[in-house]
């Protein structure tokens, strides 16, 4: 679980800003449930979704989404894991493979996070951000996403983990605008 505590390149809430929004959402709640919701209601609410808001630069690190107030899912969700983890919550990283269209391919992965919590062990939340069709709530046990995933070919990928994955980071670094991103959504090919 240390892991999961962990700061680091990506999720870096050793950054002073990072850690004083992490103790201001933290301020005078009651519980670490009542933190967790804090914080992804802040990230859902407040970072506006680059491509909803056609917004750049384009960031990654949880320090530049917190600076810049935006980020793609993936970023939103390094964030989300930085104020978690700067609060002594385990946090982690997942990802949907979704559609980019409306039906059939080609596809994408959406990233989302995981938090461990006491009452209800892993918890998966979906901080990228509200617009009409689609609403995505913090409601222990029951996990109201942003997207529900129709097989065959979109899947939720199983894993929680530490750190994202290299496909995420490569576009998130590879492209400066927000529109090229679009353009080049990481995937994943599925085993089986």
């Amino acid at each position: 679980m240390q892991n999961y505590l962990a700061a680091s390149k990506y999720i870096d809430f050793d950054h002073p800003e990072v850690a004083a929004k992490a103790a201001a959402l933290a301020e005078g709640a009651a519980t670490p449930l009542d933190v967790a919701q804090r914080c992804f209601e802040f990230v859902r609410d407040e970072i506006r979704h680059s491509s909803d808001y056609k917004l750049n630069p384009v960031t990654c690190k949880a320090s530049d989404v917190l600076r810049h107030a935006t980020g793609y899912c993936y970023a939103k969700s390094h964030l989300l894991a930085a104020l978690l983890r700067a609060n002594g919550i385990p946090a982690g990283l997942c990802y949907q493979r979704l559609t980019v269209g409306t039906d059939g391919g080609p596809y994408c992965l959406h990233g989302l996070n995981a938090i461990h919590l006491p009452q209800f062990g892993w918890y998966r939340v979906d901080a990228r951000g509200n617009k009409p069709g689609v609403t995505a709530r913090f409601s222990p046990p029951t996990e109201v996403l942003a997207f529900a995933v129709r097989p065959p070919m979109e899947r939720d990928l199983p894993e929680i983990w530490v750190e994202p994955l290299p496909v995420v980071i490569h576009a998130l670094e590879t492209y400066p605008t927000y529109d090229q991103v679009l353009a080049n959504l990481p995937d994943v090919a599925l085993l089986g």
